[in-house]
């Protein structure tokens, strides 16, 4: 049993690591997953994609901005900003549509460093999230923060913190994460109030400071931290290279999950 302990004590974050987190509202860790992983773990997210896309037709379709979206039983289907086109932009929740995202839930490698942020011993979900940024045709996210999204779920929205994993090489060209550092510190952020009909979903920019973006430029496997409250988001992909990513978010164990009413705790390793 010690033995356990130790070797999985190496996961979790330092005390720098942790410093860097609470004051920029973001940490990065490199090459966390090897090619080997990652070639498993698309396989799963493109068998996954198909699956989603094969129950749109059973699902409800509806309009936001002039984009569209569907749900379906088990997710919600967003599509590219083109219209007539069929793109997954995506897919939330993931984890449900195959048991190699569902087991990646319980990886330490990811629990772990989540135990320290969430600050509890036991986890559940809260949501997990495929984006898909295609070759030449993955749309931008404007600035948002996720807190405003979520305060109306739930009463803990302190304790949502966030993980990347980068499924493939992320750039500036092919529209990288981007986060603007140490916005968190100022909680939720007063949205855009431009009269449009996605306005509330954004960050007014004259909220934060654009000075401090920090775009992410990471390899593959790399796994990025972030806080519910940082302001984030990232340009439209218009590289020949996919920009693939999926994101995990956690809470303290015994509360549902935000798209579905069920719990999915985590077996955390001790």
């Amino acid at each position: 049993m010690n033995c356990k302990t130790t070797t999985y004590n190496h996961l979790k974050l330092t005390a720098a690591e942790l410093h860097n987190y609470h004051k920029d509202g973001f940490v990065v860790r490199t090459n966390v997953y090897s090619l080997i992983e990652l070639n498993t773990l698309s396989q799963a997210i493109e068998a996954a994609c198909v699956t989603a896309t094969q129950s749109i037709h059973c699902g409800d379709t509806y309009y936001l901005g002039g984009n569209r979206f569907v749900d379906t039983q088990q997710c919600t289907v967003q599509f590219e900003h083109r219209a007539g086109t069929n793109t997954v932009r995506v897919i939330e929740p993931i984890h449900m549509l195959h048991s190699d995202i569902d087991a990646l839930l319980d990886d330490p490698k990811i629990t772990f460093p989540m135990r320290q942020l969430v600050n509890h011993d036991e986890l559940a979900l809260w949501t997990s999230k495929l984006n898909l940024k295609r070759a030449n045709e993955g749309s931008a996210f404007g600035w948002h923060q996720d807190s405003p999204y979520w305060i109306h779920d739930c009463n803990h929205v302190d304790q949502l913190p966030n993980v990347m994993l980068t499924l493939d090489q992320q750039s500036t060209e092919n529209g990288c994460f981007s986060v603007i550092r140490g916005s968190h510190a100022h909680g939720i952020l007063a949205s855009k109030n431009d009269g449009s009909e996605m306005a509330g979903f954004f960050t007014d920019p004259n909220a934060f400071d654009l000075t401090k973006k920090v775009d992410l430029v990471t390899s593959p496997g790399s796994l990025i931290f972030f806080n519910p409250h940082i302001v984030h988001g990232s340009n439209a992909n218009l590289s020949e290279q996919p920009r693939r990513a999926l994101i995990l978010t956690y809470q303290p164990a015994n509360h549902r999950l935000l798209k579905h009413d069920s719990i999915r705790n985590i077996k955390v390793q001790r």
